[in-house]
């Protein structure tokens, strides 16, 4: 028998019924509420809300899990490569040797990017947000690579998928290039998807880039680690904008720009400038959690607390453990990694912090990582971005291949004036102070 809730409204009741997740978590199916009800939910930043059913990732904000199609991160980020789980996220399946090879080779045939669009880079501004000109550029791939009506739909949509995978890879690492004054260096067709990335950023005619395969270990588990969280800010503006039937580029566009924030991508960044902030005041943490604790101190600690966990973010401890052993590899002191460590030991033991849920996320030592091996700032949000694109990429083809699809349109509780009249211009006046 199917379960149901309640609601009563002025005495009448109507049932709603229950939604039942693969783990058991339950949801309310209001879809018909407004029809019946007249009413609406009002739940401003869709904190309890779910927009849609999907099979793709999971979470659970207690106990501090996160799984891609069933597979817990931590067995991806130990047992997988960055191509591995992508295939996983957009197909649904692990690959088989064979389909995997198939996929790395179409990586590797659609890495180029279109020597045009080499124009379009060189006219952003120099001091252009890497963010805002990936944005851009990627929404530019639609002109340049039209759909191709011969091909059969599928055929022409998995070519779609790696072509963004591949390009977008490579315009973030010739935008860098391009901003430094430097000569863009083209993808090998003898790396592999990470290693290509990282020789494309660092190689130069001067000083050859020699490949380390811990750093390309420490990338693949970053780009792993990033790869999709359910229905966060960018994901949810990829499916909100991709519900009006618009071609992936531009819902891919959107999920990068989401993804700019401070709150979100950003966030990364904005813990390496606050842990700078604290070992530039002498390295005590405490001047800082004292500030984070002060209602009326618009301070806030960067790094800590989730939307959803309520735990320890279960990608920390695996980022942690890679940015000490690619610190230890390179011979390299970060005080900033200091730093860090003293705060998350001094927080966690923070009744304040304790009582609301405040545990370092994912962002906490991330920026760490990247700065070892050698990301500049302004890219730390790009790298997330290259990370998030197949979990993107995902969500839009679920939601494209969903039956009940629907165009994503909230509601509203509309609190402004009531009806009134136009006032002529000659006699509209405004109280004098």
């Amino acid at each position: 028998m199917a379960k149901i809730a309640t609601l009563t409204v002025d005495g009448k009741n109507f049932e709603l019924p229950l939604v039942q997740g693969a783990e058991g978590e339950q949801a309310i199916d209001i879809s018909q509420l407004r029809s019946r009800t007249g009413l609406i939910t009002l739940d401003p930043g869709f904190a309890n809300t779910g927009s849609c059913e999907s099979g793709i990732t999971y979470m659970d904000g207690e106990k501090g899990i996160l799984r891609y199609r069933g597979i817990p991160v931590e067995q991806l980020a130990g047992k997988s490569t960055f191509v591995e789980t992508s295939y996983l996220l957009i197909n649904g399946e692990l690959p088989t040797r064979e389909e995997l090879t198939r996929f790395s080779i179409m990586l590797n045939d659609h890495s180029l990017v279109h020597e045009d669009m080499r124009t379009f880079f060189e006219y952003f501004p120099r001091g252009a947000h890497p963010m805002g000109i990936l944005s851009s550029m990627v929404n530019a791939l639609r002109a340049f690579y039209p759909e191709i009506p011969e091909r059969g739909e599928d055929e022409e949509t998995n070519m779609m998928f790696t072509r963004l995978l591949s390009k977008v890879r490579t315009m973030a690492a010739m935008s860098y290039k391009i901003s430094r004054g430097h000569k863009v260096v083209y993808p090998r067709h003898d790396l592999t998807y990470c290693a290509n990335f990282l020789n494309m950023m660092f190689d130069s005619p001067v000083r050859p880039y020699i490949i380390d395969n811990d750093l390309v270990k420490a990338l693949e588990v970053f780009w792993i680690l990033h790869a999709d969280h359910e229905q966060n800010c960018s994901t949810a503006a990829v499916r909100l904008v991709g519900s009006a039937r618009v071609n992936l580029y531009a819902a891919i566009a959107a999920g990068i720009s989401a993804l700019w924030g401070p709150l979100h991508g950003g966030a990364n960044q904005a813990v390496v400038e606050m842990l700078q902030q604290i070992h530039d005041s002498g390295g005590d943490p405490a001047p800082f959690l004292a500030r984070a604790r002060d209602r009326e101190d618009p301070f806030r600690l960067m790094g800590f607390g989730h939307r959803v966990y309520k735990t320890y973010d279960p990608r920390v401890k695996i980022m942690k453990k890679v940015c000490g052993k690619v610190l230890k590899k390179m011979k390299r002191h970060d005080p900033l990694m200091d730093v860090a460590m003293r705060l998350e030991e001094a927080a966690v033991k923070d009744p304040y912090f304790k009582d609301h849920n405040l545990y370092p996320n994912v962002d906490f030592y991330s920026g760490i990582l990247l700065r070892a091996i050698g990301i500049p700032v302004n890219m730390f949000t790009v790298m997330f971005a290259i990370g998030r694109l197949p979990g993107w990429i995902s969500q839009w083809k679920e939601a494209m291949d969903d039956p009940h699809w629907k165009l994503h349109r909230p509601r509203q509780v509309y609190i402004g004036s009531k009806v009134r009249d136009y006032v002529p211009m000659e006699k509209r006046k405004r109280p004098k102070n």
